[in-house]
């Protein structure tokens, strides 16, 4: 039987200070000035911690993969911020240690390309582990930094694009190893596998015009076009992701929506809707069973807003009236009723 790898794939994107937004996942709550807005923050973020900490115990993955904007105001947080922000994390996405954790850059963490420098990416690799290439189980994954795909030459940029060539480079000596021994040199040869490639930005799309069911954008925005380099990756980047690393699925965050396009030859990309409560009433999560050679994904509904907020006003309710009737200052509805049926059989 050939072995497979579970993993789940979250489209974070969290904290909110102030009058922030919190984003696709998880996190961390700043200062914030009114209470109605602390109320709303502590809500999501309970919602996103309890969420995830079921998942981990129903689901029992092996690996897990955020893809970005873990933090809302990472892009201009102080030292101090960063690190209350990084420990709220850390505990709300709290996993046994045989679980992989695996976390993409996105803009709010880093800033969009004329935000983020060094000091920023450096800060963020720190907590997060910087390795590119991940292989589990003879299943390579290639976790790109997006914000970076610019093309204009910048260090950053530059040193981006030169990574992701060393890591298409060993990808494709891994695929010619059978055929020609020894043409790895003295690195080790990785699986035979077309990789899966995990990124905050998609690819280039016109729109999400295309786009459907429950979870996608609202219809009245699905036809408006999307900018390259903000929306989405650039053309150029984009062909060169495709053709330096040839994957077999790509997955992506950032649109808050969920979406899934065919790229060049039939390459799937599955944009992975919200795992918050502030950009759906519906988030979601995507479980992947991974093989060398295939995969399988299914989509996670979580629980509505709506409906878990119903239930709770309609369980205070109820709790309020047994109070009331407890300390005699409501009548029961048994003994009216009692009442009423005996004046009806009096007359």
């Amino acid at each position: 039987m050939m072995p497979y790898t579970s993993c789940c794939i979250i489209s974070l994107f969290t904290r909110q200070a102030g009058c922030a937004s919190l984003g696709e996942g998880a996190l961390v709550l700043g200062s914030t000035s009114r209470p109605c807005q602390l109320v709303a923050l502590l809500k999501r973020e309970w919602q996103m911690e309890r969420a995830f900490q079921t998942a981990l115990w129903l689901l029992q993955p092996e690996v897990v993969f955020i893809l970005g904007d873990v933090f809302d105001e990472g892009k201009w947080s102080s030292s101090q911020a960063w690190a209350d922000d990084v420990e709220r994390f850390q505990t709300m996405f709290r996993h046994p240690a045989h679980v992989q954790l695996r976390v993409v850059a996105g803009n709010h963490d880093v800033g969009f390309h004329y935000q983020m420098n060094t000091y920023k990416i450096k800060r963020f690799e720190k907590v997060f582990n910087p390795e590119r290439l991940f292989s589990w189980k003879g299943i390579n994954f290639v976790l790109v930094n997006s914000v970076a795909m610019e093309g204009d030459g910048c260090d950053i940029c530059s040193g981006a694009e030169a990574e992701l060539l060393e890591i298409s480079q060993q990808l494709n000596c891994s695929q010619e190893q059978e055929h020609h021994p020894g043409r790895c040199g003295d690195r080790g040869p990785l699986p035979a596998s077309a990789p899966v490639l995990l990124q905050h930005f998609p690819l280039y799309r016109r729109s999400d015009a295309h786009c459907s069911g429950e979870d996608a954008a609202p219809p009245a925005e699905r036809g408006i076009p999307f900018q390259e380099r903000y929306d989405v990756l650039s053309r150029e980047a984009s062909r060169k992701l495709l053709w330096w690393l040839r994957p077999r699925l790509v997955l992506s965050g950032h649109t808050h929506h969920a979406c899934e396009v065919l790229h060049g030859a039939g390459v799937l990309e599955v944009s992975v809707p919200s795992f918050s409560w502030r950009n759906r009433n519906d988030p979601s999560f995507i479980m992947g069973s991974f093989t060398p050679t295939d995969y399988v994904l299914a989509k996670c509904p979580m629980p509505r807003e709506d409906t878990v907020l119903t239930t709770y006003c309609g369980a205070a309710a109820c709790l309020v009236v047994l109070t009331l009737v407890h300390v005699r200052l409501l009548a029961s509805p048994l003994h009216v009723g009692w009442n009423l049926l005996r004046k009806f059989k009096t007359t």
